[in-house]
C-alpha cells in the first residue's frame, strides 16, 4: 500500500522552528510536514486530526526532548513511502550520529551508488521524516549548507543545536 491509499492522521505542533505537522498510519510516523511545506513535496492522504494518536503523541515527546537538548537519537516506528533508492538514502540518513554531517557524496558511497550524488540529493529533499531521519545533517562536499525543504535558516539551527558551527557544517 502507498501513502495515497493510507489513512493518515495529523496533529499540529510548535517547536522552535515553526509549526510542525506530524503525520502519522497506525503503523508509524509518515511525515514531519514544515510550516512553510512545499506542495506535494510528501504525498499523503490525510483524513483527519488526531492528537491523541499514540504515535504522534510519541512523536511529539521525543521531539521536545531533542529541540530541549535531551534526546541525540530518535526511537520511533517510522512508515514512509518511497522509492527502493529514496528509502536506502533515508535509511543512510538513520546512521549519521548526532552532531556530525555527511556529504551527499558520503552517502551515494554509503548505498552502493558512489556517482548518484545528485539523485542522493533529490531523495534527501523528498526525505518525509526530517528532524528524525536528519537530512539536515548533509551538507555539500565543500561543508556548505545546501537545500533543505524546512529552510537554510532551519538547517542551520538544527545544525547549531546539535553543536555543529557553520565552519564545520
Amino acid at each position: 500500500m502507498d501513502n495515497l491509499t493510507k489513512r493518515h492522521v495529523y496533529k499540529h505542533v510548535s517547536s522552535p522552528v515553526g509549526t510542525l505537522t506530524l503525520v502519522a498510519t497506525d503503523d508509524g510516523l509518515a511525515a514531519i510536514l514544515w510550516e512553510h511545506e512545499r506542495p506535494h513535496r510528501v504525498r499523503l492522504n490525510l483524513q483527519a486530526e488526531d492528537r491523541r494518536h499514540p504515535v504522534l503523541v510519541e512523536a511529539e515527546r521525543q521531539l521536545a526532548e531533542y529541540f530541549a537538548g535531551r534526546r541525540k537519537r530518535f526511537a520511533l516506528k517510522l512508515d514512509v513511502s518511497g522509492t527502493p533508492f529514496q528509502r536506502k538514502v533515508w535509511s543512510a540518513l538513520l546512521t549519521i550520529p548526532f552532531g556530525e554531517t555527511r556529504s551527499y557524496a558520503q552517502i551515494a558511497k554509503q548505498i552502493g551508488h558512489p556517482s548518484a550524488m545528485r539523485a542522493v540529493g533529490a531523495a534527501n529533499g523528498r526525505n518525509p521524516v526530517s528532524i528524525v531521519a536528519p537530512c539536515h545533517r548533509v551538507v555539500g562536499s565543500n561543508g556548505a549548507l545546501t537545500g533543505f525543504a524546512g529552510g537554510l535558516e532551519v538547517k542551520a539551527r538544527l545544525l547549531a543545536l546539535e553543536g555543529v558551527g557553520s565552519e564545520r557544517a
